[in-house]
């Protein structure tokens, strides 16, 4: 018989003394590659400021103090479908009319820090002068593999797989109707939410509809689409090295990734930057320390490897599941510095699209990059169906 879901349990997470030691012995003692005259960024991590985030890591970055931060957040354990899933559940402050249960999921390269920012826009807006009225009720998972929740000992779990743990776990928190949010790999699931849990879902918003999949003929697109298309092989070609490696060879790259920080810090970094809407200038959406944050939650966790094998199991998922159409009610907000964003005839193709807008600022990490427009536009697409959550 499957194993019944725990209870929750609040989670408070501390590091241990020895492993802090043991990263900032490994920082000091990497062993850094050449570097071709005047490179950049352009093949890569710019090792010039790697050298210098690496050197800020080793000497000056407090995670004692980020670890604090971020346990501000309610945040708790439950056992589901076997495994220990990690979470924030933040409830509404002071609400002033139906409460909306929405579930938040994040992508790659990250966690639950992909939302840190905006929880307590959403939980509280009227301190934050928005309506109190639009106050949710917020959960925020980890998904298997990746930040504090466990890594599956076996195949690991496709988007659908996980979408699935999402409606046990909101069933386990007394959420009949609830809903769904995300970017990234966390717009895969929040889709699947909607598509294999229709009668919970009262609606979906995400912040791209993920790289194209057409099982009809190509000449039935609309010309938008058609070069959106070829813009999506484009990017491919250009971009889309760590994405391939993710999902044949995940392995390979595990392997150093685990076993060192300034390699780790340069796989993510550059995905950072070139995904965010700084301009080309990291730390434009992201100062040292929130960087570092994240790249620290993967460093004592373990979990790049565990994380990039999602991409493998995603790679894996039939062709008709990527053809479904959503039909619950879908919004998008598709922010200006994001990646590969899709036209709204795609849109229109492959799910109800009842919202639609195109923030002038943020990118592919607008929850943390722009937390209050993020929070805001969530707001707006979710007014119309509180009713429907709580009824």
């Amino acid at each position: 018989m499957p194993e019944a879901p725990s209870s929750p349990q609040p989670f408070t997470a501390r590091a241990e003394p020895a492993a802090l030691e043991d990263l900032r012995a490994r920082l000091r003692a990497t062993r850094w590659p050449d570097v071709p005259e005047d490179a950049g960024w352009s093949l890569g991590t710019d090792i010039a400021y790697l050298r210098e985030l690496v050197t800020y890591w080793a000497d000056r970055f407090d995670w004692p103090a980020q670890e604090a931060q971020l346990a501000r957040l309610p945040r708790f354990r439950v056992r589901i479908g076997g495994l220990g899933i990690h979470f924030v559940h933040a409830r509404a402050v002071a609400p002033a009319g139906p409460v909306l249960p929405l579930v938040l999921s994040h992508g790659w390269p990250d966690s639950f820090w992909r939302y840190s920012k905006v929880v307590p826009l959403l939980t509280d807006p009227g301190a934050h002068g928005a309506d109190p009225a639009d106050a949710f009720d917020v959960v925020v998972p980890d998904m298997p593999g990746y930040g504090y929740s466990d890594r599956p000992a076996g195949p690991p779990l496709d988007s659908v797989a996980v979408a699935g743990l999402w409606s046990e776990l909101m069933d386990v928190l007394g959420y009949a109707r609830f809903g769904a949010a995300g970017g990234d790999m966390g717009s895969h699931v929040s889709r699947y939410l909607a598509l294999d849990h229709p009668d919970r879902v009262v609606a979906v918003h995400r912040t791209d509809a993920g790289l194209p999949v057409l099982t009809g003929d190509r000449a039935h697109l609309t010309p938008e689409e058609r070069a959106w298309f070829e813009h999506v092989a484009a990017w491919g070609a250009s971009e889309g090295a760590y994405g391939a490696v993710h999902r044949t060879k995940p392995q390979t790259a595990a392997a150093g990734l685990t076993d060192s920080p300034a390699g780790l810090a340069a796989w993510i970094v550059e995905k950072l930057r070139s995904w965010s809407d700084c301009d080309g200038d990291i730390e434009r959406s992201f100062t040292k320390d929130e960087i570092l944050t994240n790249v620290t939650l993967y460093w004592l966790t373990g979990t790049i490897g565990s994380s990039m094998r999602m991409y493998h199991a995603n790679a894996a998922i039939p062709p008709e599941q990527l053809a479904r159409r959503v039909e619950v009610p879908s919004g998008f907000s598709l922010f200006r510095g994001d990646i590969v964003r899709p036209p709204r005839q795609w849109l229109e193709r492959v799910a109800n699209v009842v919202h639609f807008d195109e923030p002038e600022r943020g990118g592919h990490f607008a929850p943390f990059e722009e937390p209050e427009l993020y929070a805001e536009q969530l707001r707006t697409f979710f007014r119309p169906y509180r009713a429907a959550a709580s009824g």
